[in-house]
């Protein structure tokens, strides 16, 4: 339906006033010209749509245009979507394909200026976003705030121009998000009191409650790898002004599924206070990021949702601006063809250089650990044949290996538990934040093979088994980042890649995920970048062996 003059009966549920009461919505020119009380007895319920508080576009493996076709079927019409994975590929040209793509869809997608391109130091990323870039970038008024922070250190430490970029958006009158896993009591409250306004990390509830403390918001988090929801939801009765929803990372499998509304439905199972969890779910990122996004009042754009009911959450319509962009379980949107930008060296690796020397000293292993981005350290006496370290499959020890996607570079090794693989091999050009080539596997000759395969596809993500002759690839050619599919083809061709390294052992949620942040040096303990094994809590290159 266009955004023509429309009348829509239902339960109108008026989060600003706690209430609901049946009434007859008016639409016209794109917005709510008149909320009419009724008489008549409807059987569904109207709402603000709901908002994904952060997300980064890209970890849906989807261009923007095809992540609202899949989004709006839930109820989503905004999203606050940081463009860091393409920045650090492609820097500030990556965050202009972004915005121009989503200009081709209605979902509200309101982007940041990355603030830590490159993340650190101690990788190789293919970009670096300046200060006076983002200074750039924030005089867009498409930008809305300054993406998460992740140089906490920086932040703590005065880095000037950590600070510089904090200073531009304060200057502008635009938000700063946070990005502190861990950081607790004086430490939290000195990076919030840098500027900082949010935060997504928290893993416990502690956490959450001295930022909140120091005058910090929090966006509870719940994606396809890391998943907080269950240890802070009670936050959203307790600080329901001060809370909202948000998935980071979302795999096309489970975006097909659900996204925001999983989460409202989950929150009032556990005994939240309906009009609490919508406040956090529908109009706290509005008032936070200064959104132009309707909350279902009288001159509001008209973004709202139909529901079934205010226990189950099923959507049957969504609309933004007035124009119905899902229905029965369906998107209007139509397809959008998508610009292929990308900056990718395929170097094929040979197995014989992926062979690591024994040396004394324990290994250091890096312990995955399920649903958590954070890892541990474990120190284990190495599995040696012949002077070299071999993976070992019945302690479930196995090489990871980063290979430099920008040049030509040797490839950097590890060893990761909890990956599960009983045989095969499995690799990925998403690996967070630079996203160069990571791969683990069982053997070096399955390892190289899954590695090629990515290169040959100028990214992707492949899983490999020469024995049973298995090679699935999902090619990746905008940035080694995003497909140019549907979600639906997308997400059918990751379920394979899913299906197979689950079938060859891997007993994580979702293993493609937890590969990707294995380089993620920002949080501790243990990573690994195409220059080493990186201590995180260090912040420092750290032996293989030591």
């Amino acid at each position: 339906m266009s955004a023509g003059s429309q009348t829509i009966l239902g339960n109108v549920v008026d989060i600003a006033n706690r209430c609901v009461f049946a009434a007859e919505v008016h639409v016209a020119d794109g917005r709510i010209v008149a909320v009419d009380p009724s008489d008549a007895s409807p059987e569904t319920y109207l709402l603000p749509g709901f908002i994904d508080a952060h997300v980064h576009v890209e970890s849906s493996m989807l261009v923007p245009t095809e992540f609202a076709r899949a989004a709006v079927v839930h109820g989503t019409v905004a999203t606050v979507s940081d463009p860091h994975e393409i920045g650090n590929v492609l820097g500030v040209a990556g965050v202009h394909t972004m915005l121009d793509n989503a200009a081709h869809t209605p979902l509200k997608i309101y982007f940041g200026a990355p603030s830590c391109v490159p993340a650190t130091t101690f990788e190789t990323a293919g970009a670096t976003i300046t200060v006076d870039e983002v200074r750039q970038l924030l005089d867009d008024p498409r930008i809305v705030y300054l993406s998460e922070m992740m140089n906490f250190p920086g932040v703590l430490n005065g880095d000037e121009e950590c600070l510089a970029k904090i200073a531009a958006a304060h200057e502008r009158g635009k938000p700063v998000d946070g990005h502190a896993p861990g950081l607790r009591g004086d430490e939290a409250a000195r990076y919030v009191a840098a500027g900082i306004t949010t935060d997504h990390e928290c893993f416990t509830k502690e956490e959450a409650l001295d930022k909140l403390a120091a005058g910090c918001k929090i966006s509870i988090r719940e994606g396809s790898a890391a998943r907080n929801f269950d240890a802070l939801v009670s936050l959203l009765g307790e600080f329901p002004l001060q809370t909202m929803l948000c998935s980071d990372d979302k795999h096309p499998d489970e975006l097909l599924t659900g996204h925001i509304n999983v989460l409202v439905s989950r929150a009032l199972e556990a005994g939240i206070d309906v009009f609490d969890i919508l406040q956090a779910a529908c109009i706290n990122p509005i008032d936070h990021y200064g959104l132009d996004v309707g909350r279902l009042q009288v001159g509001d754009p008209a973004d709202f949702i139909e529901v079934d009911s205010l226990e189950s959450f099923q959507v049957l319509r969504t609309w933004i601006d007035g124009t119905i962009v899902a229905e029965n379980g369906k998107t209007t949107l139509p397809r959008v063809e998508s610009t292929v930008v990308n900056q990718f060296v395929a170097t094929h690796v040979e197995p014989t250089q992926l062979a690591v020397p024994a040396d004394s000293g324990k290994l250091q292993v890096i312990e995955a650990l399920d649903g958590q981005l954070i890892t541990n350290r474990l120190p284990v006496e190495p599995k040696v044949s012949q002077g070299i370290v071999l993976s070992d499959i019945d302690r479930d020890i196995l090489k990871m290996v980063v290979v430099n996607r920008y040049r030509q570079a040797p490839p950097a090794m590890a060893f990761v538990k909890n990956f599960g693989l009983g045989r095969g091999a499995m690799a990925s050009s998403v690996a967070h934040d630079s996203h160069n080539v990571i791969a683990v596997g069982t053997n070096d000759d399955d390892l190289a093979a899954a590695i090629n395969a990515v290169m040959d596809a100028q990214g992707g993500l492949s899983a490999v088994c020469r024995a049973e002759d298995v090679a699935h690839v999902l090619p990746l050619p905008v940035a080694g980042l995003m497909a140019t599919g549907t979600c639906e083809e997308v997400g059918a061709a990751y379920g394979r890649l899913d299906a197979a390294v689950k079938e060859w052992g891997s007993k994580l949620r979702a293993p493609y995920m937890t590969l990707s942040f294995m380089a993620l040096l920002v949080i501790p303990e243990l990573k690994l970048s195409d220059l080493g094994l990186f201590d995180g809590g260090r912040f420092e290159f750290t032996p293989l062996l030591a």
